[in-house]
């Protein structure tokens, strides 16, 4: 049931964002809100389904309210991103953010999240107190400081795409875009320190809060890896090709590959492994000799 509802969201989100350059205007506008509402239904329903109510009630406090906390404090005081201004085109707002924006932090927290469990081994952590000895304890603690990390890089990334692109749609603007990343003007680097910020937080607070059932992986979480690496591989494609940010194509490529790429070979090899057992997914059949 969980991986059901997973892939056909994750397939109707598709089917919208290779809808989002075909359109102009209004209807792209509206095309937009509706992916991040998808993406937001997608990632808690997910989190949700496969873990209950505690881990998507956790994932709904840190990445949607504290994201629209952390995107109000920024609108009235320019901290932590810097300067900036949304436009009336995302819908409805509150404290001068539209209504949206936390639900794209949920979005790809959710995945960035599990993709570093996945590579980080999806064992315990130094939260749960597990580690008898003092090598087990510091094992712990560095796989906790390593999946923060590669969690917080796998969504503060994704903004070398996001900003890129939706500052070229006139969705938000900044006041002062200087100093800016070559190539990307009109963006502020501090824009992307904050990102880091605010994600560093959001990890760090999430597996306290959701508890134990956040530290591990398992099949039904191939829809979330699906959605992490469909991002990746397709916003290249679409800032590439169709939307002419060849810059933000390059750094997005570069800042997501730290996550993506090791977790497509991790997937990759898991398939094959599979493949090369078949083995292990032939029920036994009692009284059959093997022989024939």
């Amino acid at each position: 049931m969980t991986r059901r509802i997973s892939w056909t969201l994750l397939a109707v989100l598709v089917l919208a964002q290779i809808c989002y350059p075909l359109t102009t205007g209004a209807t792209r506008a509206g095309l937009t809100v509706a992916t991040v509402v998808l993406g937001w239904l997608l990632s808690v329903g997910h989190a949700l389904l496969s873990r209950g109510l505690r881990v998507a009630a956790a994932l709904v406090a840190v990445a949607t309210g504290g994201g629209f906390a952390i995107e109000a404090i920024g609108v009235a005081t320019g901290v932590p991103f810097g300067s900036y201004d949304y436009s009336g085109e995302l819908g409805p707002r509150l404290a001068g953010v539209p209504l949206i924006i936390p639900l794209a932090w949920t979005w790809m927290a959710w995945p960035a999240w599990l993709a570093a469990v996945r590579l980080t081994g999806g064992g315990a952590t130094a939260a749960d107190g597990s580690g008898s000895t003092a090598g087990g304890s510091g094992q712990t603690v560095g796989r906790w400081v390593g999946r923060i990390a590669l969690a917080t890089v796998g969504l503060a990334a994704w903004d070398l795409f996001l900003d890129p692109q939706m500052v070229a749609e006139g969705y938000w603007v900044w006041r002062d875009a200087t100093p800016a990343l070559p190539g990307l003007a009109g963006i502020p680097v501090s824009n992307y320190l904050g990102w880091l910020l605010f994600a560093v937080l959001i990890m760090s607070a999430l597996r306290p809060l959701a508890g134990p059932a956040a530290e591990h992986t398992d099949r039904r979480d191939h829809p979330m890896f699906a959605l992490y690496l469909w991002t990746y591989f397709s916003s290249i494609l679409a800032h590439a090709v169709f939307l002419d940010l060849p810059a933000s194509a390059l750094w997005g490529a570069a800042g997501m590959s730290v996550t993506a790429v090791p977790l497509a070979v991790t997937v990759l090899r898991a398939q094959r492994g599979r493949h090369l057992r078949p083995e292990a997914h032939q029920p036994h059949r009692p009284g059959v000799d093997a022989t024939r």
